[in-house]
């Protein structure tokens, strides 16, 4: 008798299907972001008695089963881990290697995807924040804003979740994967989950850096035993467990996640709870300095820098971009070795000198590039100007590259404008490569575009779509927009005065 059979350990699989998707991962809570703090109180209370979900068999006999599940599954669909090999500790070891030997995609920024999808982008689930310290996208995934199943088509939010991957998985990217909200409500079932695992192939995975999972509960322990058969070797290393918000701060920009209140308000009564040490979040070794840069505005660099308007920064790396990276495939995709970049913050933000030379690696000037972009006090692309950015979508494509020089020329500060067009005359540089480095015009905006602009509030990915047409049209229409002669308002006497 084979011991391994689900058919002979007495387990049922449409029951243990059932089983599993009754089980309760969190009190079933009420979705308001407004919701009150005793009742945030009251879930924390719950939280701490809670004991392990009491199956009616025992993890061993779970693991076996979901196996040979996927087994049959897997003999059903040959596709499934084509390439993988298991390992003794039963973990998928996968070959990337011709993977990583392909060139880099086109990516389309189909911004007509997004009113297609509106039914599910409407719930906020899904967010890009940025970038990360190393240069990476932030992909955000909240639970607490799935509504109840049955208002969600499961298999629709599986599509938008890989039409919003598609965007980015050329590039590194990060995930963070806010748990505190599923309830027994709005969970979706082990069945979707796993084919959700199976439909994201390895373009999904090979460049995926990091995936934080934020509150983890039992629930996840129980969904990781079942998984762990058929998760790689590689994709389990990429799981991080975070328990308080605080701890993303050493690796993200934590002012820049869509962190829904539901979940801020649960962080903070875990914390008062159980009162571990917290990271300052206000203090920084190098404000005094007046060297300082990354996470300084223009104007202060400018007045510390010998009245250059060009930052330091911005000089240096695109130099040395030039010089060695304009055929390097995937340049501004790729992160940078962490520790290493730090150091360049650091040498940048006190003034000392940086041998780009000597690191040897294009990446980390690309990355410095990006993040001090990002890190500025306000975008390069000023706030007063978001609303009018998002807009250009509206309008007919001859009228947009007139609008938008219309705005740059009449609206965005002197200094901005003179250190945007340092910017895309370079980018534009890099996009007559691309038959090389594979850097589009519509590649680089993807890449730059959420740092050059960004709002005050939270940003929807359908907004994300339209900063990147506008950076896309920058790029692209560089001649025309900064080049040729401009006459502004009436009030202007410098008509074309940059």
């Amino acid at each position: 008798m084979d011991d391994n059979n689900p058919e002979n350990i007495g387990i049922d699989k449409p029951k243990l299907y059932e089983s599993l998707n009754n089980i309760t991962p969190e009190k079933d809570l009420v979705t308001s972001e407004d919701e009150s703090r005793s009742s945030a109180e009251e879930e924390l209370q719950w939280r701490e008695n809670i004991e392990e979900p009491q199956l009616e068999f025992d993890e061993t006999g779970l693991e076996l089963a979901a196996a040979a599940e996927l087994a049959k599954e897997e003999a059903e669909n040959q596709s499934m881990f084509r390439t993988g090999a298991i390992t003794p500790d039963g973990l998928i070891d996968e070959d990337f290697e011709d993977e990583l030997g392909s060139p880099c995609e086109e990516v389309v920024n189909d911004t007509s995807k997004e009113s297609e999808f509106q039914d599910i982008s409407r719930y906020s689930i899904v967010q890009v924040a940025g970038d990360d310290n190393y240069g990476r996208k932030v992909i955000v995934f909240s639970a607490c804003r799935l509504p109840p199943c049955k208002d969600l088509d499961h298999q629709r939010l599986l599509d938008y979740l890989k039409h919003t991957l598609d965007q980015y998985v050329e590039s590194d990217y990060t995930l963070v994967y806010f748990h505190h909200g599923l309830t027994s409500k709005n969970k979706p079932s082990l069945r979707w989950l796993l084919q959700a695992y199976k439909e994201f192939s390895r373009k999904y995975k090979k460049n995926l850096k990091a995936f934080y999972v934020v509150h983890p509960t039992n629930f996840i322990k129980v969904l990781w035993n079942i998984f762990k058969p058929v998760i790689s070797a590689k994709f389990g290393k990429k799981v991080m467990y975070v328990n308080y918000l605080h701890e993303l701060q050493k690796d993200l920009h934590f002012d820049q996640l869509s962190v829904p209140n539901r979940v801020r308000e649960y962080d903070a009564l875990h914390l008062a709870k159980n009162k571990p040490k917290v990271p300052s979040l206000t203090a920084n070794f190098y404000r005094q300095s007046s060297t300082l840069q990354f996470g300084a505005s223009l104007k202060f660099i400018k007045e510390h820098h010998n009245n250059e308007v060009i930052p330091p920064v911005m000089e240096e790396t695109i130099a040395y971009i030039r010089k060695t990276g304009m055929h390097t495939e995937g340049i501004f995709r790729r992160s940078a070795n962490a520790t290493t970049l730090k150091a360049v913050q650091t040498k940048f933000n006190q003034g000392e000198q940086v041998d780009f030379d000597q690191m040897g690696d294009v990446h980390v000037a690309a990355v410095s590039l990006k993040t001090f972009l990002r890190e500025l006090e306000e975008p390069l692309i000023t706030f007063d100007l978001y609303d009018a950015v998002i807009k250009i979508q509206s309008l007919d494509s001859e009228e947009r590259v007139h609008e938008i020089k219309r705005l740059l020329y009449d609206e965005l500060p002197e200094d901005n404008f003179l250190v945007l067009k340092y910017l895309i005359r370079f980018l534009n540089e890099v996009s007559t490569h691309s038959d090389v480095n594979k850097m589009t015009a519509s590649n680089i905006a993807i890449v730059f575009g959420p740092n050059l602009v960004w709002s005050k509030n939270q940003v929807s990915l359908s907004a994300l779509g339209h900063i990147n047409l506008f950076t896309n049209i920058l790029i692209e229409q560089y001649i025309h927009i900064f080049e040729d002669e401009y006459v502004g308002s009436e009030d202007d006497e410098m008509g074309g005065k940059y």
